[in-house]
C-alpha cells in the first residue's frame, strides 16, 4: 500500500487559513468586490448566523464556480441507506451481534455500499445518529457526494482511502478516523483494492472534544493533533454527477464540472483526521474497572449537561494493573445505548464471535457483559500486569434508544445464535 503523506493544518477548532494559489484569500475582509483570480467568494455555515461565537462554525469559500452552478435533483434509489427514525421494524430489546458485512463482488462505490444497520432519534428534529457501515470496491468516478442531514464521522476497519473534499485531501487508514462536516462535498478513492468501516451520521450538535474535569489540562485527546487538509482544488469540466442525501432520501443532479473546486478557504468547519494511537489512555492505579466514558475521543453534547447525543468511545491498547479487580467490563445496564465494532484483534469481554468487522447492539437497559468464559477466567486470573497489545475496539453510545434496520433484524450477518455466549454463566451461590 502507497499511503499518500499530505500536508495538514492542525489543531482542533481552529480558525484556519489556507490558499492552493497566492493571493486567492482575500486580505481584511471576506467579500471585496472582485476576487483575485476571478474567483467568486461562497460563505458556508453549519451552526446558525446567531449561534454563540464559541459555537459558531463557518467557512469563507474562493471558488471557480458558486455551489449554484448545478442542475436540477431527481430521485435516487436509497438502497439500503435509511435515516432516523427507524420505522420499518419494531425495535427489540434484545441483545443483537452481528458478523462483517461482505465485500461486494459487482463494482461499488462508497455511495452504492453504505448500508445502515440502525439509527435514533430524527434527522428532521436534527437529534441523534445513523450507524452504518460501507463497503466497497472502487473509487468514486465522476461522482460526488455530500450529506444535508448530519456530519459523517468514519471509522475505517479495512483498507485506506482519501477523502478529497471542498477543504482539501485526507488520507485515513485502519487506525485513523476523520469527520467531515454537514454539507461538505467529497469523493471517496480507494486506495487499496477493497475497503470497509464504519460510519456514524451525527444529526446533532458537531463533535467537540470532552471535558477532562480533574484529569486536568491534559490527557485523552489533544486539541494538537487533530489534522485539517491545506486548500487543493479540481479545475475539471466534463459530465458529473453530485449525489446528495437530504431530508432522509437521496438525490442526484448533472453537473458539468467538479464541485471540488475551492482554491482558497478560511474558517473553523472543515473536514478532519485523528490518529487514535495519539489517545492519552487514563485508567486506574488501584481498584476496579472504571467507566467506558474514560475513553471518550468526540462527542456531541445535547440539550442535558453530561448526556451525549452520541460519544465516540475506543478501547485501544493499554495496561491493565487493577488490584483485586474483575477486570473485563462489569456486568451492567445502562440507560444510554451501546454500538459497538472491532477495528482489529480481540475485545477483552467477548474473546469469541465479535470479529474486526463485526457490531454489535446493547440498547437501553438491556444487560451485557463479559461472556461465561471470559468471567471464568477473569475471575480466577492470576493478577498480575497485563498489557492489552493489537487490539482496537470503539463504541456510539447514545442517550436515545437505537433502533435497528430490518436488514439488520433480518439479514444474514445477524448472529441467531448470540445469546449463547451466556448461557453458561453458572450458579455460585452457597450460603
Amino acid at each position: 500500500m502507497n499511503f499518500p503523506e499530505y500536508d495538514y493544518l492542525t489543531g482542533f477548532g481552529n480558525e484556519f487559513e489556507t490558499e492552493a494559489l497566492e493571493g486567492a484569500l482575500p486580505i481584511g475582509q471576506f467579500s471585496p468586490q472582485k476576487v483575485k483570480y476571478d474567483l467568486y467568494a461562497e460563505q458556508y455555515n453549519t451552526t446558525a448566523f446567531t449561534a454563540p461565537r464559541a459555537d459558531n462554525r463557518r467557512n469563507w469559500f474562493y471558488r471557480i464556480r458558486p455551489s449554484v452552478v448545478q442542475g436540477d435533483y431527481s430521485p435516487l434509489d436509497n438502497g439500503l441507506l435509511r435515516t432516523a427514525p427507524i420505522t420499518e421494524v419494531p425495535t427489540p430489546p434484545t441483545m443483537l451481534r452481528w458478523n462483517p458485512i461482505d465485500i461486494p463482488t459487482e463494482k461499488t462505490d462508497f455511495v452504492d455500499g453504505l448500508i445502515t444497520m440502525a439509527a435514533n432519534g430524527s434527522a428532521n428534529g436534527q437529534t441523534g445518529i445513523g450507524i452504518h457501515v460501507y463497503v466497497a470496491n472502487s473509487s468514486m468516478d465522476g461522482r460526488y457526494f455530500y450529506n444535508a442531514d448530519g456530519e459523517l464521522l468514519f471509522v475505517p476497519q479495512q483498507g485506506a482511502i482519501v477523502l478529497h473534499t471542498e477543504c482539501g485531501k485526507l488520507a485515513i487508514k485502519p487506525g485513523e478516523i476523520a469527520v467531515i462536516p454537514r454539507g461538505i462535498k467529497f469523493s471517496v478513492e480507494l486506495i487499496e483494492a477493497t475497503a470497509r468501516g464504519y460510519i456514524c451520521e451525527n444529526y446533532g450538535h458537531p463533535y467537540i472534544l470532552p471535558e477532562r474535569g480533574p484529569v486536568g489540562a491534559n490527557g485523552y485527546t489533544n486539541e494538537r493533533d487533530f489534522q485539517y487538509p491545506v486548500a487543493a482544488f479540481e479545475d475539471i469540466e466534463g459530465d458529473f454527477e453530485l449525489v446528495a442525501k437530504f431530508n432522509g432520501n437521496l438525490f442526484r443532479c448533472d453537473i458539468g464540472h467538479s464541485p471540488l473546486d475551492v482554491v482558497a478557504w478560511t474558517g473553523n468547519s472543515a473536514p478532519y483526521k485523528y490518529d487514535l494511537s495519539r489517545f492519552n489512555v487514563m485508567n486506574t492505579v488501584s481498584f476496579d474497572h472504571p467507566d467506558p466514558s474514560i475513553f471518550t475521543v468526540l462527542t456531541s453534547p445535547s440539550g442535558t449537561a453530561g448526556v451525549a447525543n452520541v460519544d465516540f468511545v475506543i478501547f485501544p491498547p493499554r495496561w491493565m494493573v487493577a488490584e483485586n479487580t474483575f477486570r473485563p467490563p462489569y456486568y451492567h445496564r445502562n440507560i444510554m445505548s451501546e454500538f459497538m465494532g472491532l477495528i482489529e484483534g480481540v475485545y477483552d469481554a467477548k474473546e469469541h464471535g465479535f470479529v474486526p468487522g463485526g457490531m454489535s447492539l446493547h440498547n437501553c437497559m438491556s444487560p451485557h457483559g463479559p461472556e461465561a468464559d471470559v468471567f471464568e477466567k477473569a475471575s480466577n486470573a492470576e493478577l498480575e500486569p497485563q498489557r492489552y497489545e493489537n487490539t482496537l475496539a470503539f463504541m456510539f453510545e447514545s442517550r436515545y434508544v437505537i433502533s435497528p434496520t430490518k436488514y439488520a433484524l433480518e439479514g444474514k450477518e445477524r448472529q441467531q445464535n448470540y445469546l449463547d455466549c451466556w448461557k453458561g454463566i453458572k450458579k455460585y451461590f452457597s450460603q
